[in-house]
C-alpha cells in the first residue's frame, strides 16, 4: 500500500466516523482491533465511538496533521467541542473546549488493527 492510499483511507475512515456511520466501521477497523494496548475488537471499539458521541453531541474529528508511512499513520486530530458532562474525569458540564489528541495506528490488510491515542487533557484543564 502506498502513502497516498493510506492516507485516503484514513480520511475515509475520519469521514465515517463524523457521519457516524457505525454498519460501514468495519471497513475500516479490524475485527481484533486493540486501543492502547486493550483487546477491544471491532464491537467494543464501535461502542466506545457510540458512547464519545452520546457523552459529546458535537463532536468532529479535525485532522490537523497526517503522517503516513505504511504500514502506520500518525495523526493529529483537533476537537472543538462541547462535552455534557464528565470528560477525562474532569467537570466540562457543557462548555465548549478544545483539545488535540495525538494518535498513532498500525494497518493490516487496509484495516486499522491498533491503535495509540493520546488526549491533551491539560489543554482541557487550562479552559475550566
Amino acid at each position: 500500500m502506498t502513502r497516498n492510499e493510506l492516507s485516503d483511507i484514513y480520511r475515509d475512515y475520519i469521514a465515517c466516523l463524523n457521519r457516524q456511520d457505525w454498519p460501514q466501521l468495519g471497513q475500516f477497523v479490524a475485527d481484533d482491533v486493540h486501543h492502547n494496548e486493550r483487546p477491544f475488537g471491532l464491537a467494543g471499539y464501535r461502542a466506545m465511538l457510540e458512547q464519545d458521541f452520546r457523552e459529546i453531541p458535537d463532536l468532529y474529528f479535525n485532522v490537523e496533521l497526517l503522517i503516513s508511512d505504511p504500514p502506520y499513520i500518525a495523526s493529529r486530530l483537533k476537537f472543538e467541542c462541547t462535552p455534557k458532562g464528565q470528560f477525562l474525569g474532569l467537570a466540562v458540564n457543557g462548555k465548549r473546549v478544545s483539545f488535540a489528541e495525538n494518535v498513532f495506528y498500525l494497518f493490516q490488510d487496509a484495516k486499522i488493527w491498533r491503535v495509540w491515542s493520546v488526549i491533551d487533557k491539560a489543554a482541557i484543564e487550562a479552559q475550566l
